[in-house]
C-alpha cells in the first residue's frame, strides 16, 4: 500500500522494499528511511501518539515514510524512553521530560544520518503536544502537522479513560480483571509523572510556535481541533485545515484498522509543499552504520533487518553472559508490532534474556515496520505468504548459530507457529496461546473473521446475565445480530462434537480434522516440543475439544504434547498471573531444548514429562 500519486499501483507490485534502517540512540531504537529520490533539505520526524494510538499508528507511519522517500524526504520514527522497544526509565521522576529528551535526541540523529537543513514535524495525538514544545529548541524547523492533536491533556486523559473501559470490553474481560491503576490502556499504563503533567496540557495556551507553516487534521465532533487551528493563526503560521478521514477506523484496532489514504495523501501533498526541491545535498552519508545493541541489566538488544533484500524488521534479545536455553522466535499477533500487546514480547524477552535465554521477535510482512513481499495479498493472516517469514527468521538463527530454535505466537501468531513448524524442519519446539483455529479454510474472508470473532459459549453466558451487557444491547452499543449468529455457531459446533460418540464419526469442514491430525502426527514423528496454552473461556478451546476431545483425551496420542488451561484470563493474557504462566512455559521449553540440535528424543520427552505445567 502506498498514498503517493505515483507509486497507486501500490507496493504489492514486483519491487521488494527493505525495511528502514535500525539505528540505536539515547536508550531507545530508531527507524530511518533514507530517500529513495534525489534528496530535499528537509527531513521529516515522526512524533508518534502513546499506547494504543500508537500501536494503532504504527503500520500507518511507516507507509508515510516510504511514500517520503519516494519523494525524495528522509525520515525518522522512534520510540520515546520506556516505551516500545525503549529501555526502561532510569528516574520515573522525569516524566514528560524523559520524551522530550528522546525526541530532541531522535531530531539530533536525523541531522546527522540526512544531512538534512531543515526538519518537518509530523505529529499524532501527544506527539502534537511534544512537538510543539521542542520546536522551540531546534534550529531550523520548516513546518508542523499536528495530526488529532491533543490539545486539552485533562479531556484527553478522560477520553483515554473511556477507550480503556471499550478495548477491555470488546476483550470479554471483567471488572476483576481489569488493569484500573492511573491511566491504563490496552494493558499499557502511562507513567503516573507523564500523567500528571499531561493532566496540565493546554495548546490553547501557547504564545508562539516556532513553525512557519502548520498542518492541522480535524476529526468530527472535536471542536477543539478547529480553535486550535485558529489559535496557530494568531501565533503568525501558515495554516491549512483538513478533515482527518478515516481516523476513528485507523485507531479502533490495530487488528481491523483501516489505512486512511485519503488523508495520507493530503500529508504527503503538505509536506512536499513546505520541502524544498531544487537543491541536493552532497554531504549525505550513503552508508548507515549498524546499529549499536542497547545494553542494560544482564541483557543486550540488537534492532535489525533480515530476509531478502533486507526486507523484515525484528529485535534479538540476548544474556549479556552465556546463552544456556534454545532460542525463543517471537511472532506477532495480528497486526500489533512485534513489542507485542500491550509490551507483552518486549517484556517477556529481556527476562528470558535476564535468564540466559535468546530471542528474535519481528514484523511479519506488512506487519507494522515490515513491508509487504511483492504480490502478497494485502491481507496477510492466516496467509501462507507468512510461513516465508518465519524461514527467513530460522535463517538468521542459523547464520548466527543460534539454533536450535522454538517458536513462540499468540492467537494467528499460535496458528502461523504450528503451520510454521510442520513445514521447517529446524523448528525444534513450539508454544502456541489461544490459537483460533489449527486450520484456515482460504475460502473464509479473514476480515470477515476478525470483525466478528465469537466468544465461548460460557462467555456468552456470564455477559448475558451482567446487568451492563443488557443496558449495551438495549442501547445499541452491541451487535446483537452478530452475536445471534456467533452463538448459533457454537452451539451447532457443539452439537456435533458432543453427538460425534453417539452418531459416529462426523466430517468437519473441508476434512479440517484430518488435516490438523495429519499435522500433529508430522510434529510427532520428528519430536518437535509442543505446548498448548488456552484461556479457560477462550474460544480457541472449543476448537481443541473438537479435535482432542472435552476433557483433551485426544491429546494422548502425542507423547511429544501438552496441555496448560490458564483461569480467569482473557484472550490477550491480561492478569498478571496469566502472563507469568506464559513466560514460565517459555523459559522451561528453552531449557529443556538447550542442548546441541537436534536433540536426543529420550532426554526431551524425560524433560517434558518432569517439568510440564498442565491443567484442565
Amino acid at each position: 500500500m502506498a498514498f503517493g500519486e505515483a507509486t497507486d499501483d501500490s507496493r504489492t507490485g514486483k519491487e521488494l522494499i527493505a525495511a528502514a534502517v535500525p539505528t540505536t540512540f539515547a536508550g531507545t531504537v530508531g527507524l530511518y528511511m533514507p530517500a529513495a529520490a534525489p534528496q530535499r533539505r528537509e527531513a521529516v520526524l515522526f512524533l508518534s501518539p502513546w499506547g494504543f494510538e500508537e500501536m494503532c499508528t504504527r503500520k500507518f507511519w511507516r507507509i508515510l515514510a516510504e511514500d517520503f522517500a519516494d519523494a525524495g524526504i528522509a525520515s525518522l520514527r522512534f520510540d520515546y524512553a520506556g516505551t516500545g522497544d525503549a529501555l526502561g526509565v532510569t528516574d520515573p521522576a522525569e516524566g514528560f521530560a524523559c520524551w522530550e529528551d528522546s525526541a530532541l535526541a531522535a531530531a539530533q540523529r536525523l541531522v546527522s544520518l540526512s544531512g538534512c537543513e531543515r526538519l518537518i514535524l509530523v505529529s499524532q495525538g501527544l506527539g502534537s503536544a511534544i512537538a510543539a514544545s521542542i520546536a522551540e529548541r531546534l534550529p531550523s524547523v520548516a513546518g508542523i502537522a499536528f495530526l488529532a492533536p491533543v490539545v486539552s491533556g485533562r479531556s484527553h486523559l478522560r477520553e483515554l479513560t473511556v477507550w480503556s473501559k471499550m478495548i477491555d470490553e470488546s476483550m470479554g474481560l471483567g471488572e476483576a480483571q481489569r488493569q484500573t491503576e492511573g491511566v491504563t490502556v490496552a494493558s499499557l499504563r502511562m507513567p503516573d509523572t507523564v500523567a500528571a503533567v499531561v493532566r496540565k496540557l493546554n495548546l490553547l495556551s501557547l504564545t508562539r510556535l516556532n513553525a512557519p507553516s502548520c498542518l492541522v487534521l480535524t476529526r468530527p465532533g472535536r471542536p477543539t481541533d478547529t480553535d486550535f487551528a485558529a489559535h496557530l493563526k494568531t501565533l503568525g503560521s501558515a495554516v491549512e485545515v483538513a478533515e482527518y478521514k478515516g481516523y476513528d477506523d485507523l485507531v479502533s484496532n490495530p487488528t481491523i484498522a483501516t489505512m486512511p489514504a485519503e488523508s495520507g495523501k493530503e500529508i504527503l501533498r503538505w509536506v512536499k509543499s513546505v520541502s524544498t526541491e531544487d537543491a541536493s545535498i552532497s554531504s549525505i552519508p550513503r552508508v548507515v552504520p549498524a546499529a549499536e545493541p542497547l545494553v542494560a541489566d544482564g541483557l543486550r538488544e540488537t534492532p535489525l533487518r533480515f530476509g531478502e533484500g533486507n526486507r523484515l524488521f525484528g529485535i534479538l534479545c540476548e544474556p549479556t553472559g552465556e546463552c544456556r536455553g534454545a532460542t525463543a522466535l517471537i511472532l506477532t499477533t495480528a497486526y500489533d508490532r512485534q513489542a507485542g500487546w500491550g509490551g507483552t514480547s518486549v517484556g517477556m524477552a529481556r527476562a528470558l534474556a535476564r535468564d540466559g535465554i535468546p530471542s528474535l521477535r519481528f514484523d511479519t510482512a506488512n506487519v507494522a515496520d515490515s513491508p509487504p513481499y511483492p504480490q502478497a495479498p494485502d491481507q496477510v493472516l492466516y496467509s501462507p505468504q507468512q510461513y516465508r517469514d518465519v524461514s527467513d527468521a530460522l535463517d538468521y538463527l542459523e547464520e548466527k548459530k543460534l539454533l536450535p530454535a522454538f517458536l513462540v505466537g499468540r492467537c494467528s501468531g499460535g496458528y502461523l507457529a504450528f503451520q510454521a513448524a510442520i513445514r521447517d524442519i529446524r523448528c525444534a519446539g513450539m508454544i502456541t496461546v489461544n490459537p483460533y483455529a489449527f486450520f484456515w479454510d482460504e475460502s473464509h474472508s479473514v476480515d470477515e473473521a476478525l470483525r466478528f470473532v465469537p466468544r465461548s459459549l460460557e462467555s456468552y453466558g456470564q455477559k448475558l446475565l451482567q446487568w451492563e451487557t443488557v443496558k449495551r444491547l438495549y442501547s445499541g452499543q452491541i451487535d446483537a445480530g452478530s452475536a445471534a449468529r456467533n452463538i448459533v455457531t457454537s452451539v451447532a459446533r457443539r452439537a456435533v462434537r458432543l453427538g460425534r460418540p453417539l452418531l459416529g464419526v462426523l466430517p468437519f469442514p473441508a476434512g479440517e480434522h484430518e488435516i490438523v491430525m495429519a499435522g500433529f502426527r508430522t510434529l510427532a514423528k520428528r519430536q518437535v516440543d509442543i505446548s498448548l496454552i488456552y484461556s479457560a473461556q477462550d474460544i480457541g478451546m472449543e476448537h481443541f475439544r473438537e479435535h482432542f476431545g472435552e476433557r483433551g483425551e485426544g491429546l494422548k496420542a502425542f507423547p511429544n504434547a501438552h496441555l496448560t488451561v490458564i483461569p480467569d484470563a482473557d484472550h490477550n493474557l491480561t492478569p498478571p498471573h496469566a502472563r507469568q504462566i506464559y513466560l514460565h512455559e517459555i523459559k522451561v521449553m528453552a531449557l529443556r531444548l538447550g542442548v546441541p540440535f537436534p536433540a536426543p528424543v529420550a532426554t526431551q520427552q524425560k524433560a517434558k514429562r518432569s517439568s510440564a505445567v498442565s491443567a484442565g
